[in-house]
């Protein structure tokens, strides 16, 4: 219950705070950068070092893979034949293939899975960091007509991207050096990304638009929300392996659209009002369906 409470104060103290507070502009641009560079990093270091390796945590690496493929057809087949410019399609490709299970993932998986659990969280999240900073990054730059992306472009993004540093750091670093003198001081700063994340989420909740816009909205986020994990709770039966790896790549897999992937859609220019609404009517929208998921997974598995 303390986390459905957490989720519901710090979500509902971003949206009062950036309505009636008086803040700079972008006020969670800075939170962001304490989430991308510290706290993230961090719960790496605090929870991939401890994990037993084996067959099942494939499925938390391989279930965005899956989510991504799909959500790119999923939109390429829905935006066929209608007017669409290609930076609109774009972005919505970004809100499809993309899911946020960082920032919205990891709070809701403490929440119903137990703070254990947030190691396979991890793994999923670390695969779609991999799966925006590389194809992400190529839909957005495409999309956008500025430029065409290279292999070097890519690169860049991928060595410069804090979280997925960190997570190479956990996974190399303990086997030459002890590092477990530091793990309070890894808990610390790990224990402030969920509200800290959440916080930003509300921070940046946008749920008005046009009425026009409502069908694409809904067409993405049924896809996001219902078939996405619905596809990958049908694919993990045709792999070995059950336990709490595959539930959480399932439940993962129903986070809205990725927070990050927004950003990179409003630089790019990416018809930023339509990219916003999905995101803030998913993360609402989210925080039913993934209840709903949850229930429906511990009934299968």
């Amino acid at each position: 219950m303390a986390n459905f409470i957490l989720i519901a104060v710090c979500i509902l103290a971003g949206v009062l705070l950036k309505k009636f507070a008086k803040l700079p502009p972008d006020p969670h641009k800075g939170i962001n950068a304490w989430l991308i560079y510290l706290a993230l990093p961090a719960v790496s270091f605090k929870y991939l070092p401890h994990i037993s390796w084996s067959l099942d945590l494939l499925v938390p690496f391989l279930a965005p893979v899956l989510v991504f493929a799909a959500g790119y057809i999923f939109v390429k087949a829905y935006t066929r034949g209608k007017a669409m410019d290609q930076p609109t399609i774009g972005g919505l490709l970004l809100m499809a293939c993309l899911g946020n299970t960082g920032f919205v993932g990891f709070p809701l998986v403490a929440a119903y899975f137990g703070e254990q659990a947030i190691s396979y969280a991890v793994i999923c999240d670390q695969s779609t960091v991999l799966l925006f900073s590389t194809l992400g990054a190529v839909i957005a730059v495409k999309s956008s007509g500025v430029k065409e992306v290279s292999f070097g472009d890519i690169l860049k993004r991928l060595t410069r991207f804090p979280p997925l540093i960190g997570c190479v750091l956990a996974l190399s670093v303990p086997h030459f050096i002890n590092i477990a003198p530091l793990d309070p001081f890894f808990a610390a700063i790990a224990a402030t990304t969920a509200p800290l994340a959440l916080f930003s989420v509300g921070m940046q909740l946008n749920l008005s638009g046009d009425k026009q816009s409502g069908p694409v909205v809904y067409s993405v986020l049924l896809y996001k929300l219902v078939l996405a994990p619905a596809l990958t709770l049908a694919a993990v039966f045709l792999l070995p392996g059950r336990g709490p790896a595959v539930e959480v790549s399932v439940f993962q897999m129903g986070m809205p659209s990725l927070l990050s992937a927004a950003v990179i859609a409003n630089e790019c220019n990416l018809n930023p009002p339509l990219v916003n609404r999905i995101v803030g009517i998913g993360i609402v929208a989210g925080l039913a369906t993934t209840c709903l998921w949850f229930f429906m997974i511990k009934a299968v598995f």
